[in-house]
């Protein structure tokens, strides 16, 4: 078993671990309180290739594997979850999917211009819609009706908690064509958000990840080109299970890298603070949380290299990504909590980065899938 990185990946690793010092780390603070969009990052991030890393170059991408694509998430995660999750849903969601399931007109569209990032000098992302008021962790409750109109289809209905959702020039939307087939009644679609009918609400007052444009959108008698739809008839559902199974790698790296993040912060502090006559690293009480933050994170990384490992070689990951999504989630919650607890009052004030990072970390034990949902898909994996 090889535990080495290959030369390319540990570039790559070093690239993102330098962008994301020297163009995330200068006015994160400011953009977390002013809920400011990273606009100037991800427009960065698209410049190094990392807005398709594992795209194929015939379609404008980078043609990375996905080890490396977790290296460049943590890096970017421990400074600024904001503009990493902007990266990781235009890599994991919507360029994988496309790239995966579309057809070669789809793909040469929109798949080309959404892994450079940039069209015509300005920001192309993309963003994925499947979440709705009443179908979160139920992804088969689907609300959003397409109606098949012959040569197009009309969409009607709400999406929430859209990440990139005002950022975003295309959107991959989930929505129910024949409701008496149930989940088999459903497709994927692919909806331009400059169409007519097309609404996006007011940006999310959110706990963490403020940066994050995150909305609510609502479609209203949207019509949608026949050739827009991805796959065949009722094959979104599948779109949807797939995309979100290699979604989950993206959202454990950022939660490995908030935890990373967290932890490097602490350890810094440590062997600098004094208490009672000495460097607080000196006392048990914080070696022994240092100790185990090191671990888990140790833990964490090697199961998202895992998951990411087999999907590069073509193997099931559905299990190892949701263990490394809810062990990563859970282990970036605990020790963001822990670094807070060992800057003592100083972790309770913003320009120490820590609080931000705790309050950042939680949203990964909630999104593309709670860690309720991953211990459904771990326990049906290991039950059978």
């Amino acid at each position: 078993m090889q535990f080495e990185l290959s030369e390319e990946q540990l570039m790559i690793q070093k690239a993102a671990r330098d962008f994301a010092k020297n163009e995330c780390l200068p006015g994160v603070i400011e953009r977390d309180e002013k809920q400011q969009f990273p606009r100037a990052q991800v427009m960065k991030l698209a410049e190094l290739g990392f807005m398709g890393m594992m795209v194929d170059p015939a379609y404008g991408g980078s043609g990375m594997d996905t080890m490396s694509y977790v290296l460049a998430m943590e890096e970017i995660s421990k400074i600024d979850a904001s503009t990493s999750v902007c990266m990781s849903v235009n890599n994991s969601l919507v360029c994988w999917g496309l790239e995966k399931f579309a057809n070669e007109e789809q793909k040469q569209k929109y798949l080309s211009p959404l892994a450079q990032g940039i069209k015509d000098g300005e920001l192309y992302i993309g963003a994925f819609l499947l979440s709705e008021p009443e179908a979160g962790s139920d992804a088969t409750s689907q609300q959003t009706k397409a109606e098949d109109k012959g040569d197009h289809y009309l969409i009607n209905g709400t999406k929430n908690w859209i990440t990139n959702g005002s950022s975003a020039s295309v959107y991959l939307v989930i929505a129910q064509t024949d409701v008496s087939k149930g989940s088999h009644g459903i497709n994927a679609f692919i909806v331009e958000k400059s169409s007519p009918g097309v609404t996006v609400a007011a940006k999310e007052n959110k706990l963490g990840i403020r940066g994050s444009d995150t909305h609510t959108i609502m479609f209203t008698d949207v019509k949608v080109p026949k050739e827009n739809r991805i796959g065949e008839d009722g094959s979104g559902f599948k779109f949807a299970m797939k995309t979100l199974a290699g979604g989950r790698i993206g959202i454990a790296s950022q939660a490995l890298g908030i935890a990373s993040g967290a932890y490097e912060l602490a350890l810094a502090y440590s062997k600098q603070r004094k208490a009672f006559g000495k460097e607080i690293m000196h006392h048990q009480a914080i070696q022994f949380k240092l100790a185990d933050m090191a671990t888990r994170i140790e833990a964490a990384r090697l199961l998202c290299l895992k998951a990411a490992w087999e999907k590069d070689n073509g193997i099931d990951y559905t299990l190892s990504s949701s263990m490394a999504k809810v062990f990563a989630s859970e282990t970036a919650m605990w020790t963001a909590t822990e670094a807070v607890q060992i800057h003592g009052g100083y972790g309770f004030v913003k320009e120490y980065h820590v609080e931000r990072l705790m309050r950042d970390a939680k949203i990964t034990q909630i999104y593309e899938g709670t860690s309720e949902v991953q211990r459904i898909v771990i326990s049906r994996s290991i039950l059978k």
